[in-house]
C-alpha cells in the first residue's frame, strides 16, 4: 500500500473482529485512521486489539463509518442495530451475500439510505484475528452494492474505505453480485470440497502420486464448514442453477466414458475439455488484463536458497514473471517451478536460464 494520506478521517467502527474485520482495522490503522472495535466475543476483541487492529470502544466517540464484519446470518440484524445506534454514520458490511441481508432489512421497514452493502473478494483459508493482515485487500476487487436511495456522499465514504485499504471498488447491485459470486466462488467451493472428499479413504500409494492438478482443484477445500453452510444457504438459488448445468455436463462425460467406443463418445469428451479451455481463457490475467502467457518449467534443487536464486536471476535477466506455481513431489530431491512470462520473452528467458545452468523440463 502507498503511504499517501488516508481518504477517511475516522473514527471508523468495526463490528466483528474476525479475519475480515481485524484486517480492515489493521489496514486502516496502518494509514493512521482511528478504529474502534466491537465483537460479541471478548477474547476475539482483545486479541484483535492486541494485534493493533484498533482500540476497544469506550462509547466516547461517534463513528463516521461502521463496517459490519459478522457472519452472513447475523449481518442484517447487526446492520439494523448499528443504523439505530449511530444515526449520523454510514453503515456498510463485508458479507459474501447481498440479497438476503438487504431483504431482511427492507422487510423491517427501515430507512436504508445510510446503508451501502459491500463485499471484498479476499480471504484466507484460516480465520480469526490472528490470521488478519493489513494488506489482505490490496489489489482485490471490492463490490459496492449501492442503491438509488443512497446519497452520493454515503457511497463515496464506502469507496474511500475501499481505496484506503488498497482494493478496487466495483459497482454491482445485490442480485448481480450474488449471481456473480455463485459462479466464481460459491459453486467452485462445492466442487473443490466434493473432489477433496474423494481423497479421504484413498490409498496412501495413490496420494503419494498427487501432483499440482489435484492440489489446484482442492486448494480451497480446507474451509470452515459452519461459515460455508451460511453462505451457501443464503445464495442457494443462484448456486443451484450453476450446479445443475455442471451436473448436465458431468452426465454427458459419464455417458461418454461409459462406452468410449460408442459413436460420438470421444468427440463429447473432447468438446467438454475444449469448453473448459474456452472458459478459463476468459479469466482476467495479471492486473485484470486478458493476456495469454507462455509457460515453462524449471527444476529447482531441494536446498536452501535455490528458489530465491532463480527469482533473483530472472530479475537480472530483466524478465517480469507473470505467475509462479510450485510442485514438490514427495521424496524427490528437487521441485518444479512452473513459470509464466509474456510470449515475446519466453525463448530468450529459457535460453538464458539454460546457459546459467538451470534445467528446463517444459
Amino acid at each position: 500500500m502507498t503511504e499517501s494520506a488516508a481518504r477517511l478521517s475516522g473514527p471508523v467502527r468495526v463490528v466483528g473482529a474476525g479475519l475480515l474485520g481485524a484486517s480492515v482495522g489493521l489496514g486502516l490503522r496502518a494509514r493512521g485512521v482511528d478504529v474502534v472495535l466491537a465483537d460479541a466475543s471478548p477474547a476475539h476483541l482483545r486479541l484483535a486489539a492486541d494485534y493493533g487492529a484498533g482500540r476497544l470502544d469506550d462509547g466516547g466517540v461517534e463513528p463516521v463509518l461502521v463496517v459490519v464484519a459478522v457472519p452472513p446470518d447475523l449481518t442484517g440484524r447487526v446492520v439494523a442495530e448499528e443504523l439505530a445506534a449511530h444515526p449520523a454514520a454510514v453503515v456498510t458490511d463485508v458479507a459474501s451475500v447481498k440479497v438476503a441481508p438487504l431483504a431482511e432489512l427492507q422487510e423491517a421497514g427501515l430507512d436504508l439510505s445510510r446503508y451501502v452493502g459491500g463485499h471484498p473478494l479476499a480471504g484466507r483459508e484460516r480465520g480469526g484475528p490472528s490470521s488478519a493482515r493489513a494488506d489482505l485487500f490490496v489489489g482485490r476487487p471490492w463490490v459496492v452494492a449501492a442503491r438509488p436511495e443512497n446519497p452520493r456522499s454515503a457511497v463515496s465514504l464506502v469507496e474511500s474505505l475501499i481505496l484506503d485499504l488498497g482494493a478496487t471498488p466495483v459497482e454491482m447491485d445485490a442480485p448481480e453480485h450474488d449471481a456473480a459470486v455463485a459462479l466464481v466462488s460459491h459453486a467452485p467451493q462445492i466442487v473443490s470440497s466434493l473432489m477433496a472428499k474423494r481423497l479421504t479413504d484413498s490409498p496412501d500409494a495413490a496420494l503419494a502420486l498427487a501432483g499440482q492438478g489435484v492440489r489446484d482443484v482442492t486448494r480451497i477445500a480446507a474451509s470452515e464448514p459452519e461459515l460455508w453452510v451460511q453462505i451457501l444457504g443464503a445464495n442457494a438459488p443462484a448456486i443451484v442453477e450453476i450446479l445443475r448445468a455442471y451436473r448436465d455436463d458431468l452426465d454427458r462425460v459419464l455417458v461418454a466414458l461409459g462406452d468410449v467406443d460408442a459413436s460420438g463418445a470421444r468427440r463429447t469428451i473432447a468438446e467438454e475439455i475444449a469448453g473448459g479451455n474456452a472458459g478459463v481463457s476468459r479469466l482476467p490475467g495479471k492486473h485484470g488484463q486478458d493476456r495469454k502467457y507462455s509457460r515453462f518449467v524449471v527444476m529447482v534443487e531441494d536446498r536452501p536458497g535455490e528458489l530465491a536464486r532463480l527469482l533473483h536471476e530472472l530479475g537480472e535477466l530483466g524478465v517480469n514473471m507473470e505467475d509462479l506455481r510450485l510442485e514438490h513431489s514427495p521424496g524427490a530431491p528437487f521441485g518444479l517451478a512452473d513459470i509464466a512470462v509474456l510470449p515475446e520473452v519466453v525463448h530468450r528467458t529459457v535460453n538464458d536460464l539454460t546457459e546459467r545452468g538451470w534445467r528446463i523440463t517444459g
